[in-house]
């Protein structure tokens, strides 16, 4: 049986639409000198972070806290963006007694400190280390286990009051984060086409139109962008994956944040080998899984086309194409199974495609993303 992926109460059905679009405000260029910006929401900041990202920051932050007389604490996020750290954090903003959060770091950090701001009703200072998610922008957290499987996602009232996008702090992460960075934002195009591009509504068309400019520039700019870090193209590529795309999940909500290549990303999270997999590699992986169920199931051959643009792009940037490349060989087909299994539970976003996918198309999908079928252990 598939693990159950929880559904949080804040999903229920609202009579209102509430859209959260876009932080308060965005500054970009060095954290040294947005000292003001960050002393405007308080005087006793609590800093979330990983323990390397939280070393990472430290001197820049106590240099920003001492000149603006700011009294911080600092906690770790470990082990996961899960309700029990989430309990820890919310303790942890008691005891400090915090009038703010700032959340530094990736992804999960991000969700993380957006999150414990929302339930502590305090405002929330994103600075994001890295240009691998738009976590940085946009007014959502995934909840996992401690064990690091996805199980929920929370749609926040609003987006963060202040991201601080300093180029300089995300060129000192590994290359590789960028690289799944662009693999996570030009999901929005191959997603927010196939479960939104018949919408008559204004933002909506909006977005998916924004989603397929986002597609556009990472396949022009991306080569060149990795070629020179801390370049113009560079920066260009780091405000695509961290601005760009937050962009889109905001005007189009979430019938055009997630489909398919997320929902692949939040089944495999369920496999403890995958755990060592970054997000965006996971949801590229799932982008050609998508295409492949399109090829598959609908016949649409321009599905096709796009997946072969797509595996020589990956070819260039260093995206994984197959199982193999995720570090996968070795699972077994029951391994395979649970996952699917849990992608095509019945609240999963894979049922934004427009037509229906079985766990067992979706097996045969995510063994042949680059055509021929990979061999899968019988146990």
């Amino acid at each position: 049986m598939p693990s159950k992926i929880a559904k949080h109460p804040s999903k229920v059905a609202s009579q209102l639409s509430v859209l959260s679009i876009a932080p308060t405000q965005v500054l970009r260029g060095s954290l040294a000198s947005s000292g003001n910006a960050i002393a405007s929401f308080g005087k006793r900041p609590l800093v979330i972070g990983g323990k390397q990202t939280l070393a990472v920051v430290k001197s820049p932050l106590a240099r920003v806290f001492q000149s603006q007389e700011l009294t911080a604490e600092e906690e770790c996020y470990t082990p996961d963006c899960s309700e029990n750290s989430l309990a820890k954090l919310q303790t942890a903003v008691q005891q400090h007694q915090a009038d703010f959060i700032i959340g530094v770091g990736g992804g999960k950090a991000l969700d993380t400190a957006k999150l414990v701001a929302y339930r502590c009703q305090l405002p929330i200072v994103t600075i994001p280390t890295s240009g691998a998610t738009c976590a940085a922008w946009t007014g959502l957290s995934n909840v996992y286990s401690d064990a690091g499987a996805f199980q929920y996602d929370v749609p926040l009232p609003h987006c963060p009051d202040l991201l601080i996008l300093d180029y300089d702090l995300i060129q000192l992460a590994p290359q590789r984060t960028l690289v799944t960075g662009i693999g996570d934002a030009i999901a929005k195009w191959y997603e927010a086409s196939v479960s939104s591009g018949h919408s008559s509504d204004t933002l909506t068309i909006a977005a998916v139109q924004q989603a397929r400019v986002l597609r556009d520039l990472l396949l022009q700019k991306s080569v060149a962008a990795l070629q020179e870090p801390g370049g113009q193209t560079w920066k260009e590529v780091v405000d695509a994956t961290v601005l760009l795309a937050g962009v889109i999940g905001g005007l189009g909500g979430a019938n055009c944040r997630t489909v398919a290549a997320h929902a692949v990303h939040n089944g495999l999270t369920h496999i403890p080998a995958a755990h060592h997999i970054l997000h965006g590699e996971k949801v590229a992986y799932g982008i050609l899984v998508q295409l492949r169920l399109e090829e598959m199931i609908a016949g649409n051959q321009l599905a096709l086309t796009s997946r072969q643009q797509l595996l020589k792009f990956y070819g260039e940037i260093g995206l994984p194409k197959s199982l193999n490349d995720l570090g996968l060989s070795q699972i077994t087909l029951a391994e395979l199974q649970h996952a699917a299994e849990t992608t095509c539970q019945p609240d999963s976003d894979i049922h934004r495609l427009p037509f229906s996918v079985s766990p067992e198309q979706l097996m045969a999908a995510m063994v042949s993303t680059v055509q021929e079928t990979q061999t899968i252990k019988a146990n």
